[in-house]
């Protein structure tokens, strides 16, 4: 077993509270209002901070997850997917869970700071 040094006492405190704050944020989420609990959420799109976000049911199941769910950036696809805890994520914030895709574009957008997205490879 490997020795406890500071770096992974660290690690494992940073992992601790983002799955306090996780599940804190997961409480309201399973409210009568989410629209995960009625199916898809709701399509969007919206100008969020000068950035075209859309969302919508998709045909195609997410990649390897099959989400069914479409996220766009300024007309780029979006890779999100959708946690066991209903929370959502995306590959520009994947260890800031958020409570609904929008909320996920809204995140992506602001991690981005003005930066394009580029397309995730589908293996």
């Amino acid at each position: 077993m490997p020795a406890l040094t500071r770096r992974r006492a660290l690690t494992a405190a940073a992992a601790l509270t983002a799955a306090a704050a996780a599940h804190t944020a997961a409480a309201p989420a399973a409210s009568a209002a989410d629209p995960m609990h009625h199916g898809s959420p709701e399509p969007f799109d919206e100008v969020y901070k000068g950035r075209r976000i859309q969302g919508r049911p998709s045909s195609m199941g997410g990649h390897h997850h099959g989400t069914g769910y479409a996220v766009l950036v300024d007309g780029v696809e979006l890779h999100v997917m959708q946690n066991a805890d209903g929370t959502w994520i995306s590959v520009v914030s994947h260890y800031a869970p958020v409570t609904t895709p929008r909320a996920a574009a809204r995140a992506a957008v602001d991690e981005l700071q003005g930066a394009r997205l580029l397309p995730f490879p589908a293996n």
